[in-house]
This record gives C-alpha cells, structure tokens and sequence, in this order.
C-alpha cells in the first residue's frame, strides 16, 4: 500500500503529520473484556507501532452462502458438487453499498485515501495498516503493551473498543483488540525430535509385517509401527499401486506461518529416500504479504518441511503450493519497532480467496485455543472459510495437540481455565479446527491404529460453533453413550475432530538430517495428501472436485473409514474422552481407506 509506505516515512523522518481530528460522532462500546488468564498489563503501546486493523463489514447474505455450501457438498442433494465461482460468492458477501459508503467517509475524516486501504476480494474486509495513536483514536480506545507470563510474548492490545454509533449496522468486528491469541508456531504442535536410527528400522522391515485389522486387514511393513513413511501410509492406508496423474486440473496446498520455511534441499534429499520418482520435482511458492521462503538449510522450519515432504510425497505428482505468510508475533517492547504483531492468517484468507483457483485442498497445521480469539472474529473467519468449501476447496486442520486441554503443557497440569473473567473450568478446543466448514484431523499411532498416547489428539466440542446438521447423528449417539453429568458444563456444540490419520513418529528431512517428528501437525497434511489422490480419481472420471467434505464423510463416506475404538486424550485434570465405537472426540470418524473412499467418491451415484 503506497499510503503506508509514505505515511511510514514520516514517522522515521520526525515529521509532524495530522492523524485526523477526532471523531465528533458519539460512540457506542463494541466490547469491553477482562484481561485473559495469564496476561499482564506493562505500559502504554508505542504510539508509531504498525497495527494492520482488519475492519469485517456486515456480510449481506451468508446464510444464502451456508445453504448453497450445505447443498454443493451433500452426496445426496440433486445439486452436489455444483460449486459457486469466485464472483458468485463474493456477490453474495459482498457489503451493502451503504455499508461501503458510510465506513469510507469515516474513513475519509481521518485523512485516510483509497492507497491508504487494502480491500478483500469481496470488499467484507477492509484493512488499515496503520500506526497505534491513529488507531486509539479511531476506537476512541487506548492500547498497551501486554505480557504472558507463562511464554514471554508481548502483544500490543485493548481490553475495550467503541465505533461511532452509525456504524454499528455496519461493522461486524474490528481487530486487533480485545484478540489475545498465540497463534501458535511449531513446536506447540509437534513433538519432540529424535533422531531416526535408518539401520534399525530397515533391518526391521526385512524381516517382519503386521496386519492392520479395522475393515481392510492390510498387510504392512513392520517398521511402520517405529517410523512412518510414505509408504507406510500407503499400505495403512489401502493407497499401494495407486499412481495419480499429473493433471494440471488438480491442486493440493501447504500454509506457512511464523517464518517457517520449507527447504527444497531437505525435499530433494526426502524424495530420493521415500519418493524416488519425484526428485527434481518441487513445489511452486507464493508470497502473502511479504512473506519468503529462506533457503538458508539452518532455517528450514520443522514443520513446514513435515507439510511439504508428506502433503507432496503421498500426492506426487498433483501439483503443490507452498504460501508463506509474513507477520510473526510477538514483538519486544524493550526495542523501539515498528514491527506488525498481529497473527497473519487473515492475510492468507484474503490472499486466497483472492485467487480464480485456489488448490482443491489444503492443510493448515497451524492454530489456537479457541477462547483466545474473540468470538466475533472466529465467526468471521470461520465464514471465510466457508467461502473457500462453496468454491469447491477442501480446507483441512489439525485438531491440535495434549488432548482436551489448552495445547500448552502437560495433560496433568493445565489449567483448563476460561478466559472470561470468571474462571470457569473448562475443556479447551482448538480454532480454526473448531470451525463447522473445514475438516478437522486428530491424531493416531501404531498398527492396529489407537489414539495417539504421546502428547494426545486434540478433540471436544467448540464453545462457539452451534453442532451441524452434519453431525447430529454421529455425534448426538455418542453423547448419548456418555455416562449422566459426566463432564457437566466442561464442553457443548460442535464436535472436533471430524476424522484422524498417523501423528507420530514421521520420518522427515530436517536441517540436513534424518529426524522423527509427531503432532497433528502430521496428520492434517497426511489425511490432505489422500484427499489430493480422491480429487485426481474424480477429475480422472470427468468429476469435480470434493470441496467441503464433512457432509459426505458424515454419510456415504463412513463405509471407507477404518474406526478406531482405541486410546484417550486425558487433559485438564482428567481422562479426557475415550475413542469408542463410531464417531468419538479423539478420532473422529477415523482413518481414511482410500481404495474405499475412491470407490465412494467415482461412484455414478455422485453424479458430479
């Protein structure tokens, strides 16, 4: 934006600027909250720090958005895989062109011009990239610096804000504000790395193999139950002799987030030990604002190249892209900056959603604990991902990790607290995987599979989402197996995750080294991997693509999910939830069979 860049340089230069006078609208509070669990107020946020103030105007007809989505994506309505265009969804989010006007001439009063402004591609966000002393007084508020005692990190936030009251029709939410949120890097969502001993495991494939059981009594290479490869998952999975084409109607997606770059040396060194026929095959990268892709090898992330080798390796050669998003929280107060500490993914959504074709599925192992973000905010976000499911985009997270807790200590010991000021004990979902219009993937382990035990898939029900049609059967039977009051008042609503794959013990390159990684982080783009193969087996037989896929997982698609009845995920002080027959709250609905699950998805039943 070229207004920033300007408005930048005289703030370096100690050049007197106006900010605009202020406004005399009277103004109306939006929300006023208590400071979360953990933070502490330290002082007043530097009056030039950069805040991207990310403005959701009222979306005229999203419930017309959420019917098309629910009608698109159901196996059984005449109308499935019909999928909206770009332009027909965002006509149908698009704001009333007198919310336009009256947010543009509030706008205008503070000296704000159009290359002062980014727009969505639907123009339901309006983003200023702006410093803190306009901010305050455009919300009539007052920012401060905040601390967490637990992490360190710092963020620049209010506990209050106000809109001139004309504007109350027309904006939805402002942020950021009230959003205290540790959009969470890495290591909150992989465990810790080990190095593979690669003689033990290959003498151990010579000689053994195991069976799977569950519906498809595979036979798979013993080694499988220490390391997992892409092979491995192939034969867990039903997906041997499978060989998808490399048809450019197809797409398969990897976020990144946090400065976590995925390293083609690592990808190369990957490919000629799991996916020989794809060495000097590479990914295409695209920046979001700003964001780059160090090829340095001392900066490749551990989860980006987890997302990559696996996301790829199970789908080569479906074309992939890598996005790196730019915004990396948290700042330190002790250094003067003018530093953007907001978290970043609203800047992949808009990016996105932006694109005439985004890849038909994509995997985000990023997340946080949905409490931490407004509710307003979550709803919004949530609806822009229902943007990309109308379209025809399979959007898939990971559930998180340690089980129902808040996914930053041990089970044991968290305080599973709410963040509302009145201390409620609580179970603690994970957000965006809370969210009904993308799938969620918990975590498993071993051969036969069970719930992964080592740091615990992340699973509950969301406490902002209302439970879907999709799922009240499934998960209505299995509240109704829980013993009376058990739990009472820890959780409601809608339930995580949807389905699960392997989360443990994969075998990627790292840093030039052979290492061992877990989470959930592993398997999201494991399970995306697979969905990449079911859209090429469509599109192989003149089909569309899945796009969102809940509805038809929640139904024709249970009979290619291997159920795991196995294993827990304790948190907050207690055994969590177990996983039992049918859908559960640990392992969904399962693990994919993919021989199933094409058979499924080809069907001439799915007429499209």
């Amino acid at each position: 934006m070229r207004g920033f860049h300007q408005l930048l340089s005289f703030f370096l230069l100690g050049t007197t600027l106006s900010l605009g006078s202020p406004s005399t609208h009277s103004f109306k509070n939006r929300e006023t909250i208590v400071a979360p669990r953990g933070w502490t107020r330290q002082t007043v946020a530097p009056a030039d720090h950069i805040i991207s103030l990310r403005i959701g105007l009222h979306q005229r007809n999203f419930d017309l958005l959420e019917k098309h989505l629910y009608e698109v994506s159901d196996p059984t309505h005449s109308r499935y895989g019909e999928h909206l265009s770009k332009e027909e969804v965002e006509d149908l989010v698009a704001p009333h062109s007198n919310s336009l006007s009256a947010v543009d001439e509030w706008l205008s009063e503070f000296n704000l011009k159009e290359d002062d402004i980014a727009r969505s591609p639907a123009k339901d966000w309006v983003v200023l990239t702006i410093p803190v002393s306009l901010a305050e007084k455009m919300l009539n508020t007052k920012y401060y610096v905040w601390k967490h005692g637990k992490t360190g990190n710092e963020l620049v936030r209010t506990t209050s804000y106000s809109l001139p009251s004309h504007l109350d029709s027309h904006i939805e939410v402002v942020q950021p504000t009230t959003m205290f949120g540790q959009f969470k890097p890495a290591k909150s969502m992989i465990s810790i790395l080990e190095t593979v001993d690669t003689a033990v495991n290959t003498a151990i494939s010579k000689v053994a193999q195991i069976i799977t059981g569950g519906n498809s009594n595979l036979t798979v290479d013993a080694s499988c139950n220490t390391t997992i490869t892409v092979t491995c998952l192939q034969q867990i999975y039903n997906a041997v002799g499978y060989v998808p084409s490399n048809s450019t109607k197809n797409s398969i997606g990897i976020t990144g987030y946090l400065e976590q770059f995925a390293n083609i040396e690592d990808l190369q060194t990957f490919y000629v030990a799991q996916v020989p026929a794809a060495v000097n095959s590479s990914f295409k990268f695209e920046s979001v604002a700003g964001g780059i892709n160090d090829q340095s090898l001392t900066k490749a992330g551990s989860e980006a190249n987890l997302d990559v080798q696996f996301a790829f390796g199970v789908a080569y050669p479906i074309p992939g892209t890598f996005w790196s998003t730019a915004g990396r929280p948290p700042f330190s107060a002790d250094v003067r900056t003018l530093t953007n500490t907001n978290e970043p993914y609203g800047d992949w959504l808009d990016h996105v959603l932006g694109l005439p074709d985004p890849p038909h599925s994509i995997s985000t192992s990023y997340g946080d604990d949905e409490q931490t973000v407004p509710k307003d905010y979550a709803k919004r976000v949530c609806a822009g991902l229902a943007q990309l499911g109308v379209r025809g985009v399979s959007v898939i997270f990971s559930s998180g990790d340690y089980g129902v807790g808040d996914g930053n200590s041990d089970p044991a010991t968290q305080e599973c607290i709410t963040n509302d000021g009145l201390n409620n004990t609580r179970f603690i979902p994970a957000f965006p995987a809370s969210c009904p219009y993308v799938t969620s993937v918990g975590g498993t382990e071993h051969i036969p599979e069970v719930a992964v035990s080592r740091f615990y898939s992340g699973g509950g029900f969301s406490s902002y989402f209302p439970r879907p049609p999709y799922q009240e059967i499934a998960v209505g039977g299995f509240l109704s197996t829980l013993p009376k009051g058990l739990y009472e008042g820890l959780f409601n609503r809608c339930g995580i995750p949807d389905v699960a794959a392997q989360g443990d013990r994969y075998r990627i390159r790292y840093r030039g080294r052979d290492v061992s990684i877990g989470g959930t982080s592993a398997s999201s783009p494991a399970f995306t991997g697979f969905v990449a193969l079911l859209n090429d087996a469509r599109i192989s037989v003149n089909k569309r693509p899945l796009g969102f896929l809940n509805p038809l997982l929640y139904t024709a698609g249970i009979a290619g999910l291997n159920d795991i009845t196995s294993g827990s995920n304790p948190g907050c002080g207690t055994n969590g939830f177990n996983a039992t027959t049918g859908w559960d709250p640990v392992t969904g609905l399962g693990t994919p069979n993919f021989k199933q699950l094409k058979e499924i998805v080809t069907s001439p039943f799915l007429l499209l």
